[in-house]
């Protein structure tokens, strides 16, 4: 008598959680591949069927906050995925060049996370960008601190506590060397090499324009982010054979001509 095996339940692999939307790819004649940042699970993609169509367009735009239920019968797979809008971020900031610079600076650097690995302090952080982007003189302090955390989450801190030097009195400067603080008395000699530090991204400065902290200046803005920007483009973005993206020079620009 031939016995037979019976063959062992795969139970399929769901998950359902507030995400990001990150961007889009063609998949088959009218179906994309979504990438988000899920709140728990990281940056994940799976395919839209339909997802191409002029009604869906609008609700997978970069920015937008949505509801994804992922689906797959091995969490190997590519999965299907089923989106329904919760804030069209995007869509309300159509008519904000500024802000739409910001969005794309955001999604580029939230593009640079590990595949699949759960980032919730960094959710939370693009959360916060997202939630200020009608406040132009407050998103790009947060930006820059949002990149400076993504640094850290990479390998790539900045050490910001104490002086390169041994020096007294306040930071003021970054090495570009060693990515780490300078005094004001120990870098005054070689000032023309350093990074400038602005006062908010100390642990010891201010914060960055909410509740009662004051809004750093445009210039210290713009500062931070050509201090995080340096060091995202040599430790990640050339290493990956990336470019930079244009959004953070016509920000800073930006931020450079409020300034004056």
């Amino acid at each position: 008598m031939t016995a037979f095996r019976a063959t062992p339940h795969i139970a399929p692999m769901d998950w359902k959680e507030t995400a990001i939307i990150l961007g889009t790819w063609p998949h088959g004649e009218r179906g994309v591949i979504v990438e988000v940042l899920a709140q728990n699970r990281g940056r994940w993609r799976g395919r839209v069927p339909g997802g191409a169509s002029r009604k869906a367009r609008p609700l997978l735009q970069p920015g937008n906050i949505v509801q994804a239920d992922w689906r797959a019968r091995l969490e190997d797979q590519l999965g299907m995925m089923r989106i329904e809008l919760i804030d069209g971020i995007a869509g309300r900031h159509l008519a904000d060049p500024f802000a739409l610079d910001g969005l794309a600076l955001l999604v580029a650097d939230l593009h640079l996370l590990p595949e699949r690995e759960p980032e919730p302090a960094m959710f939370r952080a693009a959360r916060t960008v997202l939630d200020h982007l009608g406040e132009p003189t407050i998103w790009p302090a947060l930006l820059a601190r949002l990149e400076l955390a993504l640094l850290a989450t990479l390998g790539f801190g900045l050490d910001l506590s104490r002086c390169a030097a041994g020096g007294s009195g306040p930071l003021v400067w970054v090495s570009p060397k060693s990515g780490r603080a300078v005094s004001e008395e120990a870098g005054r000699p070689y000032a023309d090499k350093l990074l400038p530090l602005p006062a908010f991204l100390r642990p010891d400065g201010q914060g960055e324009g909410q509740g009662n902290r004051p809004v750093p200046a445009a210039r210290d803005q713009a500062d931070a982010l050509r201090l995080t920007g340096f060091f995202l483009k040599r430790h990640v973005l050339t290493p990956r054979g990336l470019k930079e993206p244009h959004a953070r020079d016509r920000i800073i620009r930006r931020l450079k001509e409020r300034d004056t």
